[in-house]
């Protein structure tokens, strides 16, 4: 049985989801919150298997939420549920340690495979997301490509890749657009999210935000 918590400062989405959580065979609706700060009150007491988060609430987000449950190293998975299909608030979300993303006008189907597999911790990302190369094989990385590939993903610049690598800005910025080609991807936020749902790099290889290097 997984027990959720279900976070949405939208009456009608938060009703709705509960609705339809209180009746999926296999899920326990531990707990409702309109708010990020009661919702984060609930994890600490509760301790639910999956927290399903809206993005933006008043208190706090849901990237905020998912940054503090993995900083405490609690066991919680986070689903963050969204309006916004951008790349930018898919890794904002991965990088805050939420193990999926979905979009509030996904099929109940998609849902349902989302909260499966976020609780389990395999990484879901809504299939509306534009993604490129998405449906095509990637051709393999380097070891040195992979590397790259998971520093720019932890949101360090190209100088800080360079010098913990010790090779230069020019030859991290070919070993990107390298990247690029193998992956079918735009830019680096591309790359870094087909990695991730290709297998290629995980979600715990991501574990620092932007600005937040060394922090517990």
């Amino acid at each position: 049985m997984i027990r959720i918590l279900l976070a949405d400062d939208h009456p009608l989405t938060r009703s709705g989801l509960a609705a339809w959580l209180e009746k999926e065979e296999g899920v326990e609706l531990a707990a409702l919150s309109s708010d990020g700060e009661s919702a984060w009150q609930s994890i600490l007491e509760l301790r639910p298997d999956l927290a399903l988060l809206d993005i933006e609430m008043p208190g706090a987000s849901g990237i905020d939420i998912a940054a503090r449950i993995r900083r405490m190293g609690l066991k919680t998975n986070v689903l963050i549920l969204t309006a916004y299909s951008a790349q930018q608030y898919v890794l904002a979300s991965v990088r805050a340690g939420a193990k999926g993303f979905i979009l509030k006008s996904a099929p109940l189907e998609e849902l349902r495979q989302a909260v499966f597999d976020t609780a389990r911790g395999v990484f879901y990302l809504d299939p509306s997301v534009s993604l490129v190369g998405n449906e095509e094989p990637a051709e393999e990385l380097s070891p040195r490509e992979r590397e790259v590939l998971i520093l720019a993903g932890q949101g360090l610049p190209a100088s800080e890749v360079a010098t913990l690598l010790s090779i230069t800005e020019r030859t991290v910025a070919a070993h990107l657009t390298s990247i690029y080609g193998k992956l079918g991807a735009r830019n680096k936020t591309e790359a870094i999210l087909l990695a991730l749902k290709k297998g290629i790099v995980l979600l715990d290889e991501l574990r620092f935000l932007e600005g937040e290097r060394g922090a517990p």
